[in-house]
């Protein structure tokens, strides 16, 4: 593996993938792309940031549309951005050739949209999917947002878990989660949000130099 590397970084909720991705960013000097892409998205669609931030990484609910269309049908290449398909699907298109564009510049963390899998012929990307004890997700969930309790921070968990699997089952034709899928797998609730940037961080190194 050489030149400019791609880690992409797929999360459970609470499992604090925001915040390693920004440590292990740090850690080597790469650049972290996470909500960054809603303001790209924007300027790239037209469309305001906050329509694009209310549909991020969540599937169409276009049953027509997919039923024709079938769920794998984004891996290719795009060169326009068709009014005549639905937004979330707009918007995963544009979102997919910003990472790419972003990947052929430098060396990037990417959190969630898929990353893995719009870089999936990338030969310098590494795939991370981060996972926790559910104790330690809620405790986070709860410590972040003020006036969520334990029974809401479960619910919290559940909603945001299943919304992040279902899109990124349907845009890949994968399976969200799935050990293969991925180059490292990594509970985080063992060595905690800078031990598990370190581990990352090593991780990437070790393949670098084995290159």
């Amino acid at each position: 593996m050489s030149g400019k590397i791609s880690i992409t970084i797929a999360r459970q909720y609470g499992s604090g993938g925001r915040e390693i991705g920004e440590k292990v960013a740090e850690l080597l000097g790469y650049k972290y792309v996470d909500r960054e892409l809603i303001t790209l998205a924007a300027q790239k669609s037209g469309f305001h940031a906050d329509v694009i931030n209310s549909i991020d990484e969540k599937a169409t609910n276009s049953l027509l549309y997919t039923l024709a269309m079938g769920s794998n049908s984004f891996g290719a290449p795009h060169t326009s951005y068709s009014v005549d398909i639905p937004i979330n699907d707009r918007l995963f298109i544009i979102q997919s050739d910003i990472i790419k564009e972003l990947a052929e510049e430098g060396s990037c963390v990417f959190v969630g949209r898929c990353a893995d899998y719009v870089l999936s012929e990338n030969e310098n990307r590494v795939s991370i999917f981060l996972y926790g004890d559910m104790d330690c997700r809620i405790k986070r969930i709860m410590e972040r947002h003020d006036g969520v309790d334990e029974d809401e921070a479960k619910k919290l968990i559940a909603k945001t878990d299943k919304r992040r699997m279902n899109y990124y089952n349907f845009y890949t034709g994968k399976k969200w989660g799935k050990f293969d899928n991925y180059h490292l797998s990594l509970n985080t609730s063992v060595l905690g949000i800078d031990g598990s940037a370190r581990i990352i961080a090593e991780f990437v190194k070790n393949i670098e130099a084995k290159s």
